[in-house]
C-alpha cells in the first residue's frame, strides 16, 4: 500500500452471532491471528453464536447444508438425512489437514494467548442459561454496554 501511512491495528472486538462451524471459525481465526500479531482481541458471543462456548454444544457444531449457496448443491439435497453430518465430517477432515484445531481447543488456545471471551447477557437471559453452562474459557457474561466499554478504541468486526 504505497503512499498513505496507516496506524497499526491495536485492538479488535469480534462478535460471533451464529452457531454453525462456517460461522464460528472465521471469528476464531481472526482472533487467533490478531493475538499472533500482538493485537488485543476480544470475542463476544451472542444469539446462536453462544453454541460455540456452551459446554454441552461446542463439540457438536455442524455445517449447514440448506440454503447455503457455497455448498454448490441444490437445497433439496441439503435436507436429506445425513447431509449436514457428511459436510461437517468433510470440513473437519480438511481443517485437520491444515492443523486448524477443533472449536474447544481453538477457543482455549485463543484464551490462553490473552484474548477475552465473553457471552452476551441478554442472550444468556433469553435462553435461560447461567455461567455454569459455559466452557471454562469464558471470562464473563457482559451486557452490550459493557462490551462497548471493553471495545473502546477497537475495530468491531461482526461475523
Amino acid at each position: 500500500m504505497e503512499g498513505k501511512k496507516y496506524e497499526p491495528l491495536k485492538k479488535v472486538s469480534i462478535i460471533i452471532s451464529k452457531g454453525s462451524l462456517v460461522d464460528v471459525y472465521p471469528g476464531l481465526i481472526m482472533a487467533n491471528g490478531a493475538r499472533m500479531e500482538g493485537i488485543e482481541a476480544n470475542l463476544f458471543f451472542t444469539f446462536f453464536g453462544l453454541e460455540a462456548i456452551l459446554e454441552k454444544k461446542m463439540d457438536k457444531l455442524k455445517v449447514p447444508t440448506v440454503g447455503n449457496p457455497a455448498m454448490h448443491i441444490p437445497s433439496i439435497l441439503g435436507i436429506l438425512p445425513g447431509m449436514s453430518a457428511f459436510a461437517t465430517k468433510m470440513m473437519k477432515k480438511e481443517m485437520e489437514k491444515l492443523d486448524i484445531p477443533p472449536v474447544r481447543e481453538f477457543i482455549e488456545m485463543i484464551h490462553d494467548a490473552g484474548a477475552g471471551i465473553y457471552a452476551c447477557k441478554a442472550t444468556v437471559d433469553m435462553f435461560h442459561l447461567s455461567e455454569k453452562d459455559f466452557c471454562k474459557d469464558v471470562d464473563e457474561v457482559l451486557t452490550v454496554g459493557q462490551f462497548y466499554e471493553l471495545s473502546a478504541g477497537a475495530q468491531i468486526i461482526f461475523t
